[in-house]
């Protein structure tokens, strides 16, 4: 079970940097990216499989660890939050679940169509909400409590 978690972490962690590619992240970036993502995801995955979660539940947590973890790491790195949450929200997003829904809209299977249906829109919902809440945490507190080592490390370099 330990294995596969590892596993899990390390291909969303490469799905994550792959994205950063395509989306024109800076490569500095890559490695904080990389594990945004594959942390998100491995939150995601051991809610589900080892605490027995919903998928909306775990998302909605995984979503909570993405934001606060791009905006702490966009204040340490002084660039773009979207930087980090686009590529780090990227294994999250219910791609399967919308595939599974027009898959079993096409076979007139409208139990199982409905049921995926709902869950990606649960998923996209609890998501939303998840982003949303971080935000509502002011810039002032995030920089007050991970600015202030920054400042501290520049005023020593200066001297």
């Amino acid at each position: 079970m330990i294995w596969e978690g590892l596993l899990q972490f390390l291909a969303a962690g490469f799905g994550t940097v792959a994205f950063s590619v395509l989306f024109s992240v800076p490569r500095e970036h890559y490695p904080l990216c990389g594990f945004i993502g594959g942390a998100g995801w491995f939150i995601c995955w051991g809610m589900i499989n080892i605490f027995h979660m919903g998928p909306v539940e775990a998302n909605f947590a995984a979503t909570l660890f993405i934001t606060l973890a791009s905006r702490i790491g966009s204040t340490i790195k002084k660039c773009p939050v979207t930087l980090f949450l686009i590529a780090g929200i990227f294994p999250e997003v219910p791609g399967i679940g919308i595939y599974r829904t027009i898959y079993y809209s096409i076979l007139n299977n409208r139990e199982l169509s409905m049921h995926y249906g709902r869950e990606t829109l649960g998923i996209a919902i609890a998501m939303v909400l998840g982003i949303i809440l971080v935000f509502e945490i002011p810039q002032k507190t995030i920089n007050r409590l991970f600015g202030k080592r920054q400042k501290k490390t520049e005023a020593v370099a200066r001297r």
